[in-house]
């Protein structure tokens, strides 16, 4: 698990927000992934949501250069299978199940699992997992519910997801506990629809440099 982990640190490392894709039109993949990573945005999330999301991947991954494609909202092995195969190079999932445990333990690309209690988390590091997916991250108590959790689950870092937003993301960056964010924002469907490349560069660019 060790090699894995520092793998999946080096990724979320990357910048201080990982874009959460749901890519609707094939076509928007590889003109978003690159605006994306035109902005500092190199680490992307494209979830597995609608019927085109594992080609997407494909795409991003073959003809992106210096993107770091990643899956999610991956539930089940043959998923975690599929979205491997199409390039990821990590993989996300809201929470766990012993299916998804069993193949991530086989698997050379790395998981990050979704916990929302201390008891997941507890669950996840006798796995050996160190970097979890906080989700829903503002249903399930914000950044004031995580900073809670810092003393008693030492070592643990977190990427909270859901909810999200530029206002709040100081918020969870501010937090010891922390290695990054996921945010939809940085993607928003109307300019995605309206291709507005420029604009989406603009706002990853302004992502890329949020600190706590």
């Amino acid at each position: 698990m060790g090699d894995k982990t520092q793998a999946l640190i080096s990724i979320l490392k990357l910048q201080p927000v990982v874009p959460v894709l749901v890519i609707r039109d094939l076509a928007h993949a590889v003109p978003l992934a690159r605006a994306l990573v035109a902005g500092g945005l190199k680490a992307i999330e494209i979830t597995l949501r609608t019927p085109v999301a594992l080609a997407a991947i494909r795409a991003v991954a073959d003809e992106v250069e210096d993107a770091v494609p990643g899956a999610g909202t991956v539930l089940n092995a043959r998923q975690y299978h599929q979205a491997v195969e199409a390039g990821s190079q990590f993989i996300v999932s809201p929470g766990t199940t012993q299916e998804l445990l069993d193949v991530a333990r086989k698997s050379p690309v790395p998981m990050l699992p979704g916990a929302a209690t201390p008891s997941e988390v507890m669950a996840l590091r006798e796995e050996g997992y160190e970097v979890l997916k906080f989700f829903p991250a503002e249903q399930a108590g914000g950044a004031a519910y995580l900073k809670s959790l810092a003393s008693p689950l030492a070592g643990t870092m977190f990427c909270p997801t859901g909810s999200i937003t530029p206002d709040n993301a100081r918020d969870y960056l501010s937090l010891s506990n922390v290695i990054c964010v996921g945010g939809s924002w940085v993607a928003p469907t109307a300019l995605v629809e309206a291709g507005d490349w420029d604009g989406i560069t603009r706002l990853a660019t302004e992502a890329s440099w949020l600190t706590s």
